[in-house]
């Protein structure tokens, strides 16, 4: 088979040490291509893995030229293939990539090929972080209550999860209660460099959360990508990719002592996203560079989602090589690592500008100029300053309902509503703050933040301030090492009497896990209809996604969301008025607790050592006892239960057959949804809480299920029965048909209001295909695959918008839904579209890679669409009903 040529490259291996001559490289230097050096360092790892994986099958050696000459082709659409060196996954998106491979054994079983071919071929790693919810809070016992809650509601998955650890070879599950997954991969998982089989190569992975870009903090290439195309890399297929532009992200000047990372990253991402960078690689270089930790950097990659790019790097420099050495990486391994970055030219310093390599564009910021700041109330992207933050929610609060605005009537501004809780007389208004996290992988793994949040926590209570005690505080650290050093550091004491007790190891608030508010709070909110706040040092904000009764959500640092928490209300100037009075009737100011850096860094130098982090993960894969003695099947095939509510082999793959049918045209669907612009995962596919009222809920009635045993969204990905229930199921979708936000649309043949399900479900009973049209960034948000594998399950043959995000777009693809985009300058509202007509979407026999089709309408009107199959691999996938059909059948052939 072609597969087996020889390398064409194998000229250049060689030892990287010549007393070791077994432990050899591919030193890209004597390729003598003076290209290289000019390269940005993220295109020198594509170029690596190209080289090293060339078999003129799957790799070609057109690819590595394509690489090589990226100065030109980086504006070319020039097509790459790019094999990660590891995957990894979190228990949302990996427990339904283990179904699929179950479901694919069985397929690959029945079309007469061997079962056991369905198994990763690269290291994959499944870290269970997202399952935990913050139903307890404030007490000591806090934590060990949610992790108890959280095995007994998520017994069965868990069940499931340690199968496929078993089953299939190559996959590593790291237990409950061990941390959020892209903290564990910097701190534990990340290799840097491989030595496999005596072969060194740049460490660089995909992952099935869009937050993967958090590794890139530390020189580790790697982004998120859908599921569905994680799955087909850990079955051995290159990721196919448009080789991307790369922005030179300069750094220069320094930041102020009071400004923390947090500051610096939302700063970033309001400017990279006023540049333009999706699809994108981000680079960083500088001076700046250097001044900033890995954890700072880590903070800023781990954000690239929510400015658009695909990775946002920062090459590996001594910074980086202090850090492995303070997280416990053995000398060794410091020592090859850094002798093989040397020697293929990818290792940096920041200060030496004759490094720097040719960018499609270079932007720049002075750190200087960073001020403290939130974002919100409704999307990362809109930063505020923390002065401007009180006149900016009362703006927010008159302007028209949109990501700024709410419109409320000015009669209503300062409208409040009384309440009792725990015996005492409290008051609401808009803006109060009612739930206030510390949580999240973005500011969790930095312990200067931590810290800087334990400091100010402590001066708060030696001042004599405390926080009201119907909001929901908490705290959910991304890994046992930092309550270990919060713990040393003496602060730990201070956060709990504030009631930040730790609740859990896992994103919690931050994905929708925020467990219910208070029942009078909520009374009171939705009595007086307000805008109530939650304040969260997370990533993600939008509408919806915190808590259902949150309309307001703002990203902060971990230490100004613990002053949020003091002030009660985001309607606060803080430089002006007092954060509260205290006990003694003094008033104190924010600028009284707020520690400096250099206070900061004194603690962290003393309490964050090598130790924590070797004791801490040395027994990280055996420490949860209940994880330790569950009982889970040992078969290579999973038996499927059929009473199970959680786990439920898909119907993907029923009817599959061996033999391709030719691609058709789709003819007089019907428009389910009419969406607009920034339309999110959280819209199409919740992880949150399971309405008692929704299709979904209705299911698991049937099923004899109490409403307190629903559980999330998330928590049942394994079965899409629900899922498919829970697809566009948000209350915040804002659908045109409907004019308003509800989770229904107009059943067009009968005019009825429905459930949006419940009208597919007609739909599809009458045989009619449907097509959903949308505006700009479609798709935004966390990758989430049943986002395009619930769409495909309603009927959805097409959506049609303006734009897509990155990995949604291609997790359409991966299922066989064709994303159209309207042409420059066409909108639906430009082309006079209603939704109510009756659309044919044109597809021709010979297809090309982002060609350009007509769609007819039952109006007589014509118009012409881009298909977004942006590669030939695409198409491949697409002629194939999908990526994994595409992987079923080869298996089934080899």
């Amino acid at each position: 088979m072609s597969a087996a040529v020889k390398n064409p490259f194998q000229h250049i291996v060689e030892p990287l040490d010549p007393k070791e001559p077994k432990q050899q490289f591919f030193n890209l230097s004597k390729l003598g291509d003076p290209r290289y050096d000019r390269l940005p360092f993220s295109i020198r790892v594509l170029l690596e893995s190209a080289v090293r994986n060339c078999d003129e099958f799957l790799v070609k050696r057109s690819d590595v030229e394509s690489i090589l000459n990226w100065k030109q082709t980086q504006f070319q659409t020039v097509e790459v293939p790019f094999r990660p060196a590891r995957v990894i996954l979190q228990d949302f998106t990996g427990v339904p990539a283990v179904v699929d491979f179950a479901a694919m054994r069985d397929a690959v079983m029945k079309l007469g090929g061997d079962p056991e071919k369905i198994n990763p071929v690269c290291p994959a790693d499944l870290v269970i972080d997202h399952s935990i919810q913050v139903d307890f809070n404030r007490k000591s016992d806090s934590l060990q209550k949610n992790q108890d809650l959280e095995f007994d509601r998520n017994k069965e998955r868990f069940q499931f999860l340690k199968w496929g650890s078993k089953a299939f070879r190559n996959m590593r599950i790291i237990p409950p209660g061990s941390g959020i997954v892209h903290q564990v991969n910097l701190e534990y998982l990340a290799r840097v460099v491989f030595n496999q089989d005596g072969l060194f190569y740049p460490d660089s992975l995909v992952g099935t959360d869009s937050h993967t870009t958090m590794i890139d903090g530390l020189g580790v290439l790697g982004w998120g990508v859908g599921g569905i195309e994680a799955e087909a890399v850990m079955l051995g297929q290159p990721i196919s990719m448009v080789l991307p532009e790369v922005v030179g992200y300069k750094v220069h000047g320094t930041a102020d002592k009071l400004i923390t990372s947090t500051d610096i990253v939302l700063t970033v991402t309001k400017h990279l996203r006023q540049v333009g960078v999706v699809g994108k690689f981000v680079e960083f270089f500088g001076p700046g560079v250097a001044q900033l930790s890995i954890a700072d950097r880590a903070t800023i990659a781990n954000m690239c989602p929510e400015y658009g790019a695909t990775a946002a790097f920062f090459p590996v420099d001594d910074v980086s090589l202090q850090y492995l050495e303070q997280t416990g990486r053995e000398p060794e391994r410091l020592a090859y690592i850094t002798k093989y970055l040397k020697a293929v030219a990818i290792f940096r310093d920041y200060n030496d500008v004759s490094q720097d390599p040719e960018f499609t564009q270079v932007v720049e910021l002075d750190l200087s100029t960073v001020v403290p700041c939130c974002s919100g109330p409704k999307r990362p992207q809109d930063r505020i300053p923390v002065s401007d933050m009180k006149k900016d929610f009362e703006v927010c609060l008159e302007a028209k309902q949109g990501f700024k605005g709410f419109q409320v009537a000015p009669e209503h501004h300062n409208a409040t509503v009384p309440f009792q809780f725990n015996g005492e007389e409290y008051a609401l208004s808009h803006g109060s703050v009612v739930i206030a996290a510390i949580t999240s992988c973005t500011n969790t793994s930095n312990p200067s933040v931590m810290l800087g949040a334990g400091l100010l926590a402590k001066k708060a209570v030696e001042s004599g301030l405390s926080v009201k005690p119907y909001i929901k505080t908490s705290l959910s650290p991304g890994s046992g090492v930092v309550t270990y050093y919060l713990r040393e550091s003496g602060v730990m004491e201070y956060l709990s009497q504030l009631g930040f007790e730790v609740v859990g190891y896992g994103c919690m608030t931050c994905i929708g896990n925020s467990g219910p508010l208070p029942e009078p709070v909520v009374e009171a909110i939705t009595q007086g209809d307000l805008i109530a706040a939650g304040v969260l040092s997370g990533n993600r904000n939008f509408e919806g996604r915190v808590h259902p009764n949150t309309r307001a959500n703002y990203l902060a640092s971990p230490p100004l969301v613990i002053a949020y928490a003091l002030a009660g209300t985001v309607r606060i100037d803080f430089e002006n008025e007092p954060i509260a009075i205290n006990s003694a009737g003094r008033e104190v100011f924010l600028r009284d607790i707020w520690p400096t850096r250099e206070e900061i860094q004194a603690v962290e130098r003393t309490f964050v050592i090598p130790s924590m982090f070797k004791e801490v993960y040395e027994k990280i894969e055996n420490v949860n006892e209940r994880w330790n003695s569950l009982a889970a099947p040992s078969d290579k095939l999973y038996t499927w239960d059929p009473k199970s509510t959680y786990i439920k082999s898909p119907p993907f793959f029923d009817g599959l057959t061996k033999k391709l049918q030719p691609p058709a045209s789709i003819t007089d669907a019907c428009v389910l949804l009419n969406l607009g612009d920034s339309v999110t995962t959280d819209h199409i596919s919740p992880a949150g809480n399971i309405a008692r009222s929704s299709p979904a809920a209705r299911y698991l009635t049937s099923r004899g299920l109490n409403p307190r045993d629903y559980n999330s969204y998330g928590s049942r990905r394994g079965n899409d029965a629900v899922m498919a229930r829970g697809t566009f199921a948000n209350i915040r979708l804002f659908n045109k048909f409907l004019n308003k936000q509800a989770p229904q649309t107009i059943h067009l043949p009968t005019a009825e209001t429905l459930d949006v399900f419940d009208a597919a479900d007609r739909y599809q009973q009458s045989r009619i295909p449907l097509i959903v049209l949308a505006g700009k960034e479609y798709g935004s948000g966390s990758s989430r695959d049943w986002a395009a594998k619930g769409p495909f399950l309603l009927g959805i043959k097409a959506v049609l918008a303006e734009s897509y995000e990155r990995i949604h777009r291609s997790n359409l693809v991966g299922m066989g839904v064709i994303p159209l985009e309207y042409l420059p300058g066409d909108t639906a509202d430009s082309l006079g579209l209603t939704g109510r007509e009756r659309y044919t979407v044109v597809i021709p026999e010979q297809l090309t890679p982002r060609m350009v089709v007509d769609i007819e309408l039952d109006t007589g009107k014509t118009f012409q669409v881009r298909m977004r199959f942006d590669t030939d691999v695409e198409l491949a996938y697409f002629r194939h009903g999908g990526i994994l059909n595409y992987m079923i059948r080869k298996m089934s052939e080899s």
